[in-house]
């Protein structure tokens, strides 16, 4: 498939129903404000931002001092294993649910909602040093981070859908520089003000989204309170679709689940696997972040590449063989290049991420579609992504190598391959061909 300069050439007619037309009337138009004006496109661009922001930093955050949260609330491995594995599994719960939630309420709304409580569980964990005081508040904020990354998409496919590529590039590569930056200070941080500060300080990126996500509510509306456009002439409404049921889903579904378990078990992992490979402590430790740092290249190159019309399955499928190329390193090449093989991982998982959340939008006809592909492809995939970090753990233990592990972890990439042919193919979610 080839892709026009201008994006929106890929996509049909986005228009909704008549209020006299016949038969049933399913989504809400996804494009009221077309053309999106100047004021739209920045005000969403700011608000993406800021939310952002605040969807990676509160989770590695505690990665970077997680030994010191643990001798201050006296808790045991197993209570720090199980903080690391709760965002996985409340990001899938709420990519599941907030679906319906954005469509009865509002995209807005409901995100100023979850924003809230994003912001509240920041403060929650801080302030009741406590094992159950802390759980808690990484529950309610990592279900709210679920929500997000559900519904982000559909706000920028409906706000500003001229700008789908560019909008949800600087989004991406604001979660991962955000999260970059957090993840370097705050340990100095803690040993300076306390954790509690250095983890509960970040409400205040919390509490400037609020306020946008307010101001953008105020100013642009509800999603659920817009005027219905008419139908042009002949032109057919999209059909109401189950995600459940299409391929299209299960396969970008699977794409972007294969995709996070290699990121969540590379980011548990990596430094441990090189140092069996004859690494010393401090090169292993780099590679954790020549892993993380290759993030920005990837998503600025990939926006940049989509932006100019570059056949966006070409990009897909090279996403893909990034991640099968650095698996196939670590695993049987030099540790030498260990730097090369981590940051090729890096890239891949970054790319992929950052197309995927461009196909919610791109690859469906209204915003209320696009949330619901969203949140069943979010969900499958933090379930698919969850069993990774577990999965790679109990193999290590059980056969004292990473051997077995990184050899399985290579054949699924080799599998995701071919789910990046398939999601990238010109066909819109229904399966008709653009």
């Amino acid at each position: 498939m080839s892709t026009s300069p201008n994006l929106q050439t890929d996509l049909p007619t986005q228009s909704s129903y008549s209020p006299h037309s016949s038969g049933p009337q399913p989504d809400a138009p996804s494009t009221l404000k077309r053309p999106s004006s100047r004021f739209t496109f920045w005000l969403v661009l700011c608000a993406m931002i800021l939310l952002a922001t605040n969807m990676r930093s509160p989770i590695v955050a505690l990665g970077s001092i997680a030994p010191v949260v643990q001798g201050a609330l006296d808790i045991s491995e197993t209570q720090i294993g199980w903080l690391g594995a709760v965002p996985m599994l409340t990001f899938a719960l709420g990519a599941f649910i907030s679906p319906a939630i954005g469509k009865r309420f509002g995209l807005e709304n409901t995100l100023i909602a979850m924003i809230a409580l994003l912001t509240a569980g920041m403060i929650l964990r801080s302030v009741i040093p406590t094992w159950i005081g802390f759980l808690t508040g990484t529950l309610l904020l990592t279900l709210a981070i679920g929500f997000a990354n559900t519904l982000a998409a559909p706000v920028i496919k409906q706000r500003t859908p001229n700008h789908i590529p560019l909008i949800t590039g600087v989004f991406s590569l604001t979660l991962t520089v955000s999260a970059g930056i957090v993840a370097g200070v705050v340990l100095p941080l803690s040993e300076q003000v306390g954790w509690q500060w250095a983890l509960g300080g970040w409400s205040i990126l919390g509490l400037f989204a609020l306020i946008i996500w307010v101001l953008l509510r105020l100013r642009l509306g509800s999603s659920n309170h817009q005027p219905i456009a008419p139908l042009a002439k002949g032109e057919q409404p999209p059909s109401k679709i189950s995600m459940w049921r299409t391929p299209f889903a299960w396969q970008i579904a699977i794409f972007m689940g294969l995709q996070s378990l290699l990121f969540y078990t590379v980011a548990s992992f990596l430094p441990s696997i090189w140092l069996s490979k004859g690494l010393s402590a401090v090169s292993a430790g780099q590679m954790g972040s020549v892993f993380q740092f290759m993030a920005p290249v990837a998503i600025l190159s990939l926006t940049w590449l989509v932006n100019r019309g570059r056949p966006i399955q070409a990009l897909a499928i090279f996403a893909a063989m990034l991640n099968v190329l650095g698996v196939l390193g670590v695993t049987y090449l030099s540790a030498d290049y260990a730097w090369l093989w981590s940051g090729l991982m890096g890239m891949g998982c970054s790319a992929i991420f950052t197309l995927s959340m461009m196909l919610f939008s791109m690859r469906t006809y209204t915003a209320n579609q696009s949330s619901e592909l969203s949140g069943m492809a979010q969900a499958v995939g933090y379930l698919i992504a969850f069993f990774g970090p577990l999965g790679t753990g109990w193999l290590h233990e059980a056969t004292d190598s990473w051997d077995l592990p990184l050899f399985i972890m290579l054949i699924l990439m080799i599998i995701n391959v071919g789910f990046a042919w398939l999601v990238c193919r010109p066909v819109m979610v229904d399966g008709k061909k653009i």
